[in-house]
């Protein structure tokens, strides 16, 4: 399962709020609360916040094994 931990401390880094997301680069409440559920998002949107977060993938995404 792909998990989102990581993004949420990459932001708090790069002092990118959830508010800025949502105003400034047009994100939808329903995908910031998909990304905290660790649930499906299309690549277009990890492309986008690694573009806005000048980061890797693995700055916002892991790989964790399912139990």
């Amino acid at each position: 399962m792909i998990i989102f931990d990581n993004l949420w401390e990459t932001m708090k880094k790069k002092r990118i709020t959830k508010y800025a997301l949502i105003e400034k680069h047009y994100f939808s409440k329903t995908t910031l609360k998909r990304l905290k559920n660790n649930q499906n998002i299309e690549t277009k949107t990890l492309n986008t916040l690694c573009k806005i977060l000048d980061c890797e993938l693995h700055d916002i995404a892991a790989f964790k094994k399912d139990d």
